[in-house]
């Protein structure tokens, strides 16, 4: 079964942290083998209800993601995903543990999607949130959404994004979808592999 398959290839890799060289290119063809077998090719037009909701990340190729693990005294915690079609919004949450008591971090990502095709969006990034959980009364996901919803400003470094001239749009294509599982490549080239929280 080739999506048991995948998931034994990622268990125990910290989202792509601990994964060889060796253990990346064995996931990658994992991946691509549940691609094929993709129930929902064209997500967003014939399972947007699928596509809704909170995801959890359990394997990725994003350095740029998995870095944030190689600060100081920080470990990388849960990474989510929380996609809104309803508003074309998406939100990319980074739970951030301290090894210092009281100091955890999260880290969030707002950005506004546009449907590109049945399968991709061109993805705008609009807002960053950075900042210490105890201060910004963080809990869940959710609450956090909402709170950046009701346009609350942070006790947090809360910065608009500005689109770089003439730098690429960034964009996301659902390239597997079923109740319980999506996988999406990006333009940088990363994979993304999460599960329905």
């Amino acid at each position: 079964m080739p999506k048991a398959k995948l998931l034994a290839a990622i268990s125990g890799k910290n989202r792509g942290i601990l994964a060889t060289t060796t253990e990346r290119q064995a996931i990658l063809a994992a991946i691509t083998e549940l691609e094929l077998r993709n129930p929902h090719p064209q997500p967003l037009t014939t399972a947007i209800d699928l596509l809704a909701g909170n995801w959890r990340l359990l394997y990725t190729s994003s350095q740029s993601l998995l870095g944030i693990d190689k600060f100081p005294l920080v470990q990388l915690g849960t990474i989510y995903q929380c996609i809104r079609p309803t508003t074309g919004k998406i939100y990319n949450i980074a739970e951030v543990m301290s090894l210092l008591p009281g100091l955890n971090g999260v880290v969030s990502i707002v950005a506004t999607f546009t449907p590109v095709n049945a399968a991709r969006v061109n993805v705008q990034f609009n807002r960053s949130v950075i900042g210490l959980q105890q201060l910004m009364n963080y809990t869940d996901p959710d609450r956090l959404i909402s709170a950046i919803e009701s346009g609350q400003k942070f006790k947090a470094i809360d910065l608009p994004i500005e689109r770089q001239p003439g730098k690429e749009t960034a964009w996301l294509e659902v390239t597997y979808l079923d109740d319980t599982l999506r996988i999406g490549r990006g333009n940088e080239g990363n994979v993304f592999v999460l599960t329905k929280s």
